[in-house]
């Protein structure tokens, strides 16, 4: 599993929401500004985030985007999956045997990494972080 820049971006919002004090709804402008990427392309990471059911969006005036309820139970890995999806990193042995241990090793690093972003909640990260350090 690679983990694109759009996953990046991904995180790094959705701890901008986590800290905003107010819980008032921030708005695309200001949230692709803060990490210096187009409006566009974060829109499209938001839009994956909306339908994942971690955000919400208001439209208007006042509107913009802000975490969905019970938020402090989302993961690291909720973000992989509504951004990337779950590919695995290693699908095909090159003898096509069910036992290769190559697979196997890899498969079982993969399980590590997927249990480590399943246990970093992101609540977490952003009670150990201020805003200037995003």
């Amino acid at each position: 599993m690679k983990l694109t820049k759009a996953t990046n971006y991904a995180l790094h919002t959705m701890l901008l929401l986590a800290v905003n004090p107010q819980n008032e709804h921030i708005g695309v402008a200001k949230l692709a500004e803060h990490q210096q990427v187009s409006t566009t392309y974060l829109s499209k990471i938001l839009t994956k985030l909306v339908k994942s059911g971690m955000i919400e969006s208001v439209s208007g005036a006042n509107g913009g985007y802000k975490l969905k309820a019970g938020w402090v139970e989302f993961s690291f890995l909720d973000v992989v999956k509504a951004i990337e999806g779950l590919t695995p990193i290693f699908d095909y042995c090159s003898n096509h045997n069910p036992d290769c241990l190559i697979q196997k090793a890899i498969e079982s690093a993969e399980e590590k990494f997927l249990d480590e972003l399943n246990r970093t909640r992101i609540v977490d990260i952003a009670n150990k972080i201020n805003k200037t350090t995003l």
